[in-house]
């Protein structure tokens, strides 16, 4: 059996959907992913892969794995492979390609997986999620950062992260839960007058109908999420796994594993029933912004 590396490719929506169409023939067919991989000489991490939308999928490989699944109509192959060809091209039409000389290939793998999701459910312990920064925070915190010393490659990376947040004013907008640890609310990302504009962008922001913010307090104490930030995605197809996503100095990474995923909603959980209400959250932060720390 052939060895080979696993791509860094991101799922899309057409990607997505044609990976359940071949788990729903595969396990129709009565066959494991490691019956399919020995039919195709590649390892059964391709077939999962394939089926997560992760990775495309060559025409040969395509029909080699519906005639194996007992799906020989000419139809259902055409169809099948346009599906694969128009998910390989949204994947190379992304408009985060652009920024390559700024943004790491895992971080544009997070910015593709982002872009098909319909849900986002975070926990943050010490920044405000990005997709609800103003642009003084998300700069303030680049320059922090000292990925880049350059300052158009400030600017890139500030205006990556607003093109980004136009996903919640869309006509069907992404749905975001964000859940903050009251420090995040406290640190002085930018100095005073950053804070305060963040934290009323932050009020104005949780007042719309796709986005809930809840904060929990410091009274809270320890609670299971203390481990650290974490992203969960959501996705339009009913069938579609969620995605966790994790952010460290060294890039992204996701997991799609059906018990890790679990780990993590059971997580996020129990820091939301932790937190305080939307609306006791809103009071908190505009008291925090009105002391000025």
């Amino acid at each position: 059996m052939t060895a080979e590396k696993a791509p860094n490719a991101p799922s899309t929506v057409l990607g997505r959907q044609l990976g359940d169409e071949l788990r729903v023939m595969r396990e129709r067919a009565g066959l494991t992913t490691a019956q399919v991989a020995m039919e195709l000489d590649c390892t059964k991490g391709k077939i999962s892969r394939i089926e997560n939308g992760r990775s495309p999928v060559r025409t040969p490989d395509l029909v080699a794995m519906l005639r194996r699944y007992g799906e020989d109509d000419s139809e259902t192959v055409e169809r099948l492979a346009e599906l694969a060809r128009a998910a390989n091209k949204r994947r190379r039409a992304g408009w985060w390609n652009e920024y390559g000389s700024v943004l790491a290939d895992t971080y544009r793998d997070f910015i593709a997986l982002e872009a098909v999701a319909s849900s986002v459910r975070t926990f943050q312990s010490q920044i405000v999620p990005a997709l609800l920064q103003t642009p003084d925070y998300a700069r303030a915190l680049s320059v922090a950062s000292r990925r880049w010393s350059l300052p158009e490659e400030i600017e890139q990376f500030v205006s990556v992260r607003l093109t980004r947040q136009q996903r919640l004013t869309e006509d069907d907008p992404l749905s975001v839960w964000a859940v903050l640890a009251e420090g995040a609310l406290r640190q002085q990302v930018g100095g005073p007058a950053v804070m305060r504009d963040q934290l009323a962008h932050l009020a104005e922001m949780s007042a719309r109908p796709n986005v809930t913010v809840q904060v929990v307090p410091f009274r809270v104490g320890a609670h299971a999420s203390m481990v650290g930030p974490y992203v969960i995605l959501g996705f339009p197809s009913a069938s579609a796994l969620d995605v966790v996503l994790l952010d460290n100095p060294s890039g992204s990474m996701w997991l799609e594993r059906a018990p890790e995923v679990a780990t993590y909603v059971d997580l996020w959980n129990d820091v939301r029933t932790k937190a305080l209400s939307p609306v006791e959250s809103l009071e908190l932060i505009n008291s925090i912004k009105e002391l000025g720390t």
